[in-house]
């Protein structure tokens, strides 16, 4: 009896070690040729080889590797992450198509993002579906049907992923409880806030409250604007939500999709995919519409500084509606403290930044720039010129806090005093809304945002034209 159990499990021992065998043998088979197999057998072996398991799966992985053609890249992709029990041999098949040395699900999502040449073959959008569908039949209102044709896409279908959460798994918090600064007593001095001010109405919204729900719908001096903050890539960027051509301002939420580690949002009313960084509908019934919502001046700095410049501000509450651990970093502590990212995101070769270096940066007419954070320390002032716009810039480094201004044909440095500036011995006031001297001049802020460096290069879309300059490549360093 003894050794009849010892040969059995010997037997059931040597099972796997027989399918990597079965498996090699046939990826071998030089008679595989791209040419001799139909898309019709590319998509069934796609299929058994994403979807079934066994001994037909091992098949299909060595058939589709023996083949040799990149255009099954993309369904091996999703093999590593979501068919975890055969991960040598899905590694093996798709170092074959790739001609790489990948064996992860996020190199090889990287290796997808790098080869934008590769085009999917056709099999994949409807498996990509099947998959989603399986995770949450919800994420067809974004991609179901039609809405996911490359056509209809201004990302690539292949770097559209999951993030972890369906949608509306991160809640939005709309038109949340306010409350005064003095009833604000659950905020220590040194946590960080968005802070707001539109036409005099000024507000405070914590990111260890809004670390949990990434999306804001408000209306803020009399403006309906959203709060769209990816905590995966630092980016807390405030956007007006009325559009033209729309009777109601958009409300967002968080659709649980990422495109290179960058939150995709969505509109209630259309069910469009956003790109989070651009404010532009990448898929859906307004993508191509040209809508961009509008940006507007946000600016993180400690609770204790924002009450002091702003002593009338008012503060999100507590009372949100969800229970959540909203102490003081306590949301993404894990993550915020690492310089691993998350999710695959695409870092240029050589690039002068660590990928999650903080950088602050301004989109406007005719061009973009980043600037590290670190470039503030000590209060810096920076003068310095944007597409078609010079602009003066004043931060710190400590609390990610910089606000950014036009300047004219004017150099301006610090005072003594951090809510001034002085150019050729005038004196400036710095407020949420504008630079202002005795003579009633006045200089507009502009919208900016900090974020991550590694999402800064990738906020643009395969498609999408954005008029750059060269600070979008490469961050200045002072």
């Amino acid at each position: 009896m003894g050794a009849g159990m010892s040969q059995a499990v010997m037997l059931r021992s040597l099972i796997p070690t027989i399918f990597v065998l079965a498996f090699l043998l046939v990826a071998s088979e030089p008679a595989r040729a791209a040419e001799s197999m139909t898309d019709a057998e590319v998509e069934r072996l796609s299929e058994i080889a994403l979807l079934r398991s066994g001994t037909p799966r091992l098949d299909a992985l060595g058939r589709l590797a023996a083949r040799g053609n990149p255009d099954v890249a993309a369904t091996l992709v999703m093999a590593l992450r979501y068919r975890r029990d055969v991960l040598n041999e899905t590694a093996f098949a798709f170092q074959s198509v790739t001609g790489s040395d990948v064996s992860t699900w996020y190199d090889a999502m990287l290796w997808q993002q790098a080869h934008p040449e590769v085009t999917a073959h056709p099999s994949y959008r409807s498996l990509k579906l099947t998959i989603l569908e399986r995770l949450d039949p919800e994420f067809l209102r974004f991609l179901g049907g039609d809405l996911s044709r490359p056509d209809n896409l201004d990302i690539r279908l292949e770097e559209i992923v999951w993030g972890g959460v369906r949608p509306d798994g991160i809640p939005s918090l709309d038109r949340p409880a306010m409350t005064t600064a003095a009833d604000a007593d659950y905020l220590l001095d040194d946590d960080l806030v968005f802070g707001v001010a539109i036409d005099g109405d000024v507000r405070a919204y914590p990111l260890r409250i809004m670390g949990w729900h990434e999306m804001l719908n408000d209306v803020i001096g009399g403006v309906p604007v959203a709060l769209a903050y990816c905590t995966l890539c630092g980016a807390g960027i405030l956007f007006e939500t009325r559009v033209d051509g729309r009777a109601d301002p958009l409300v967002f939420g968080s659709s649980g999709l990422l495109y290179r580690s960058n939150k995709l949002m969505f509109d209630r009313a259309t069910d469009s995919l956003w790109n989070q960084f651009t404010g532009r509908p990448v898929s859906g019934p307004l993508r191509g519409t040209g809508i961009e919502l509008r940006q507007r001046p946000i600016a993180i700095e400690s609770w204790k500084a924002w009450r002091s410049r702003n002593p009338q501000t008012r503060v999100l509450s507590l009372a949100t509606g969800h229970r959540r651990d909203y102490g003081s970093g306590v949301v993404y502590r894990e993550y915020f403290a690492s310089p691993a990212l998350m999710f695959p995101a695409l870092v240029e070769p050589g690039s002068p930044q660590q990928p999650k270096e903080y950088v602050f940066g301004v989109r406007v007419a005719g061009g973009a720039k980043a600037w590290p954070l670190d470039a503030f320390a000590g209060g810096a002032v920076i003068n310095d010129a944007v597409g078609l716009e010079t602009v003066v810039l004043i931060g710190d480094w400590e609390t990610r806090t910089v606000r950014a201004y036009r300047r004219g044909d004017r150099e301006f440095a610090k005072t003594d005093d951090p809510t001034t500036l002085t150019a050729s011995g005038v004196l400036w006031s710095m407020s949420e809304d504008a630079l202002s001297n005795s003579d009633g001049a006045r200089l507009p802020r502009l919208p900016g945002h900090v974020s991550y460096w590694f999402a800064w290069p990738n906020f643009r879309s395969v498609r999408e034209k954005i008029a750059l300059d060269q600070g979008v490549a490469t961050a200045l360093r002072f």
